[in-house]
């Protein structure tokens, strides 16, 4: 839909702009005709988000998967907190000769940068699972809302997120529509079929 309001938009501009040129022979592009009845409506995206059971389902696994981020990193970086600690005061005391302190100090170093790769590493696996569940979102809806405009026939339908609609009738919210549809539509167990993999 976009795209042929662009491909008219730049049809209107190039007719503007070449009214002084000489028209050219070729055949003209066939017309797209937009509908006598703009049919509209829209959808609270907020919404869907608290509603939709794939949207609450996906958030609690992403929160457990995130908060055990947190906990893993967590408690890696105060047992090498720890052993930092240890090591400086053992080091006071002088209880290192100068070879094992330079040892010890390598061995820390090294289980820091392991730390910091680890952190690295899991909160890049962490934002490709946000990534595939945003796309697997949007898969979800546009096909839903493919089969449900079949019948309704609404020549564009609006996704509303807070104010970026500055005024919408309440008579074209579908919102409690798509959400029933969603929720009637979505399969959980292959949800859970896909965690119990990892």
């Amino acid at each position: 839909m976009r795209a042929a309001f662009i491909a008219a938009m730049t049809a209107v501009i190039v007719t503007a702009c070449d009214k002084s040129q000489k028209s050219d022979t070729s055949e003209p592009a066939a017309k797209t005709e937009a509908p006598v009845e703009l049919k509209i409506a829209y959808v609270e995206v907020d919404s869907i988000m608290t509603q939709y059971q794939f949207c609450k389902d996906y958030t609690q696994i992403l929160t457990k998967k995130g908060q055990n981020i947190e906990a893993t990193i967590q408690k890696k970086g105060e047992a090498l907190q720890a052993a930092a600690n240890n090591f400086q005061q053992k080091l006071q005391q002088n209880a290192y000769t100068r070879e094992q302190a330079q040892n010890i100090q390598l061995n820390l170093q090294k289980q820091n940068a392991d730390l910091q790769a680890l952190q690295q590493r899991l909160s890049t696996e962490f934002q490709n699972e946000q990534a595939k569940y945003n796309e697997a979102l949007h898969d979800s809806i546009n096909h839903f809302l493919a089969k449900y405009n079949k019948d309704k026939k609404y020549s564009i339908i609006f996704s509303k997120s807070g104010d970026n609609l500055l005024y919408a009738d309440k008579a074209y919210d579908v919102t409690n529509e798509i959400i029933a549809g969603l929720n009637k539509a979505y399969k959980p167990a292959a949800l859970k079929k896909e965690e119990k993999k990892k």
